[in-house]
């Protein structure tokens, strides 16, 4: 009985002290995990609803309702090729309830395109992860003419500057894939920037503008359904969702590559703990086989990564695009 007390009496000795270690330990930890989320998450798409980047944010915050259980708001913000959206995030609290979802166009292509801008496309923001991909795809009015990229190409020659081709704003990967075809054919068409695909598209399908660069995953019912005519898509190999496409590479133009992205982003200063639970959360949702499976129907390629490689991406397409707009002179003011 003696040795049973003593033995009750050590254990709760080492647990007194066991327990103020760790109640030390609890006062002692700095505030760094907070109780996140308490309240609605805001995802900003700098482009009109229907489009890659709207399709993206919707998949993310359906989920993330079932999981999170707060409300998840999609928010359309488009104009100046997605800096008006970008601002807005940059500009917000860092708190993990104002999030974006990043272009190529606002984190590697803006920043040598405008003169002035309200915001640094890579210092302002916090990466979160790389979200997809899709190849661009050069749509044409069927009353053109034209079957694929060679025609194209001898019409535009015998037609300088008559020719037109719309894309959803200045600045975006869809307008630069416009000056880097110029470049490698040898061509003048003229660019007609839109908000989004809402009023770009009804415009090609009409006449009213003689080509489109647009995303696959936006054009893919329009090309089924017969209304235009697809000629060529911008990656190196053809795409799983139209494998009947030919790329420009295929088509007389080796090397020709504009690939639309899209990533989650976080206004700088984003405390780490939610930075890596909002990567948890997307890589778990993009992960998902019916997600993915819909995702790749629709042409988009979904492949959630680290903060740190897409870090890296950035670095890498802002210096490839900032060549394109150095070689096609375009310069604007925000």
């Amino acid at each position: 009985m003696m040795q049973l007390t003593h033995a009750i009496k050590r254990f709760a000795l080492i647990w007194f002290i066991a327990a103020g270690v760790l109640v030390a330990h609890a006062q002692s930890k700095p505030p760094s995990l907070p109780n996140w989320p308490k309240q609605a998450i805001r995802i900003i798409v700098t482009f009109t609803p229907g489009g890659a980047p709207d399709i993206l944010a919707r998949v993310l915050a359906e989920s993330w309702q079932q999981t999170l259980g707060v409300a998840v708001l999609v928010e359309n913000r488009p104009g100046y090729g997605g800096n008006i959206g970008a601002d807005l995030v940059a500009k917000s609290e860092p708190d993990g309830y104002t999030l974006l979802i990043g272009t190529v166009g606002i984190h590697a292509i803006n920043g040598s395109l405008y003169e002035k801008m309200s915001f640094d496309p890579v210092k302002d923001f916090t990466p979160i992860s790389f979200l997809a991909s899709t190849p661009n795809v050069l749509i044409v009015n069927k009353k053109l003419g034209v079957n694929n990229l060679h025609e194209l190409i001898e019409l535009a020659k015998a037609k300088p500057n008559q020719l037109t081709y719309g894309s959803s704003g200045v600045g975006t990967s869809l307008h630069m894939s416009g000056e880097l075809f110029k470049e490698m054919a040898g061509i003048q068409i003229r660019h007609i920037p839109y908000k989004g695909r809402a009023q770009s598209l009804p415009d090609v399908i009409s006449g009213r503008i003689s080509m489109l660069f647009d995303n696959l995953s936006s054009s893919l019912p329009l090309i089924k359904a017969g209304e235009v005519q697809a000629l060529g898509v911008t990656t190196l190999r053809r795409s799983q969702a139209a494998p009947e496409i030919p790329t420009f590479a295929e088509q007389g133009l080796p090397g020709f590559e504009a690939v639309s992205w899209f990533s989650l982003m976080a206004p700088a200063h984003l405390p780490p703990v939610i930075q890596n639970q909002l990567n948890q959360l997307t890589r778990r949702t993009l992960s998902n086989p019916d997600v993915r499976a819909r995702l790749l129907v629709g042409g988009l390629e979904p492949a959630p990564g680290s903060p740190k490689e897409l870090s890296q991406l950035i670095a890498m397409e802002s210096a490839k695009w900032s060549r394109v707009v150095q070689q096609s002179g375009a310069k604007l003011d925000q």
